[in-house]
Formats: C-alpha cells, structure tokens, sequence
C-alpha cells in the first residue's frame, strides 16, 4: 500500500498515458498505489480537482496558492476558508514561501510581502477549520519556521513537502507536529544529504509524493513524472534506512491518514482494514 501524498493531477504531461487521468491512475493502483493527494495552486484550481475527485473514489484534494503564483488579487481568509468547505478539501496548501528568485527576477514573482501574507492568511483559514497546511519552502527557512511556530497548532500539524532542506530544519518541524514529505529528488546521485534526512527523520513522521508532473525519480529522471513512480521514491527510502518496502509503505501509509484525518473516512476499505489489523490507525 503506497500513497503518493502530492500530485498535481490536473496538470500531468499530455503524454502520460496519451493524456488520459484514468489510465495514469490505474497505472499506479497496479503498483498497489491506494490514494492520491491532488494538490491545488490556486483556488481556480478547485472545480477541476474536485470533478477528479468525484470521478476517483482514490482521490482526495486540497485547497491553497502557491508562493509563486500571479494573481490580480489576494484571496482573504474568509474566501480561504470557503472554497475549501464548498469542494471537501482535506488540507490547506500548497501555500508558503519561495524566495529563490526574488533577486534572480524580482519582476516575475511576488515580492516577500506577497508571499508572506499569503502564506499568513492560509495558515490562519487552516487553523479556522482544523486541517493540517500543505507547505512549499524553499531558500525561506526563518520566516517559514517562524509562521508556522506563530499560526499552527502542533495537534493538527502540516508537513513540508517536497524536502529539500536540512535534518535541523526537518527536526524543528517534526517538533511542532509536521511530516516530513520526500520526493523523486531523494533518489537523484546528487542527494546524499537529502538520504540522510530520509534515513534520521522517525519513520512515523514521513510522508512520499511524485510532486508529479515534476521531479521524475531515477530511472526517470528527466521524463514527465507521474504517480506511479512513488514506488520509485519509497524504495529509495526504505533503502537508505535498511528497512522493507512492505515496511516502508504501511507506515508512511499510516501517517498519511494520520495527518489527513478528513481523507481517513475515504480510504479504501481494504486499506483501513489492513491498517487497523497493524495496529497502524
């Protein structure tokens, strides 16, 4: 039982499966890949993920705006909180702070003010409704740490997604009720680091993602990614830390749910099954 806790499913390559959701999705649930997490942008986002969702029991989706992305107006936690009741999501995000190219191309991103404003309100509408934030942080790591010690209540948590940064940074995030969440880069010749976060970081705080359709693991590297190759990403894992696939899958499995408790009611049931006869959930 895998799960692939990121995906960007309405934006998976159109040569994936010839463009067909469904045969990309069936291709995972072949490598015995249960649910999906699909991650929003922005809230326009929302309409297509939650027909995805209605059209895939397997599926479940989120409701955020990236760092990164234009918009011609700021959402307020009030229009927050509203689109992600009205389409079921289960968590808040993606949402955070990427400073990477502030000074590279100031013009094409929204400034740090932007960014942490909205980073603020999203924190503030997912402590409102009690669901755990979906973050991307990139090059942002004080200002992160900081607005999650300020808005995040550590019984409800988050995770960081898409871990690049170092096991301090990773440490004082499990501290406040976060997961860890690895990507196809740990698997990149180049990520000795990152293996090692994967390897110190407790097992029952780690999550695995495609990010799909970017960040193919090896052998991939470089191709469109897509969900299936999540096996890809726990394989590389459970390597690093001398542990079984089998292992590796039920528990990140089991945080999974743990930490999206509004996705648990829809797990298949053979999943909550299994898990509860593992003592898991």
């Amino acid at each position: 039982m895998f799960v692939d806790s990121h995906c960007h499913l309405d934006r998976l390559d159109p040569g994936t499966h010839h463009g067909d959701l469904a045969a990309a999705l069936e291709a995972a649930r072949a490598r015995d890949v249960c649910q999906f997490l699909a991650i929003a942008v922005t809230l326009e986002d929302l309409p297509t993920l939650a027909e995805i969702s209605r059209a895939h029991d397997d599926v479940v989706i989120s409701a955020g705006i990236h760092p990164l992305q234009s918009l011609e107006a700021e959402p307020d936690v009030a229009a927050i909180i509203e689109s992600a009741e009205r389409f079921g999501a289960v968590a808040i995000g993606e949402c955070g702070l990427d400073y990477h190219y502030l000074d590279k191309s100031p013009d094409s991103v929204p400034s740090r003010e932007v960014q942490l404003e909205r980073f603020r309100r999203q924190l503030i509408a997912a402590r409102e409704l009690e669901l755990p934030v979906i973050i991307h942080t990139r090059e942002a790591r004080e200002d992160t740490l900081a607005l999650i010690r300020e808005h995040v209540d550590p019984a409800v948590g988050g995770v960081l997604h898409c871990f690049t940064e170092d096991l301090d940074m990773a440490r004082e995030a499990v501290r406040h009720g976060f997961y860890i969440s690895l990507s196809g880069i740990v698997t990149f010749r180049n990520a000795k680091s990152l293996r090692e976060v994967a390897r110190r970081v407790p097992l029952d705080r780690l999550l695995i993602e495609t990010d799909s359709p970017y960040l193919a693991p090896v052998p991939y590297r470089g191709k469109p990614n897509e969900p299936a190759w999540v096996v890809e990403v726990a394989e590389c894992i459970a390597k690093a830390r001398g542990i079984s696939i089998e292992e590796l899958a039920a528990q990140t499995t089991a945080n999974f749910y743990h930490l999206f408790r509004a996705a648990a009611p829809e797990a298949p049931a053979g999943v909550r099954d299994a898990l509860s006869r593992a003592g898991l959930v």
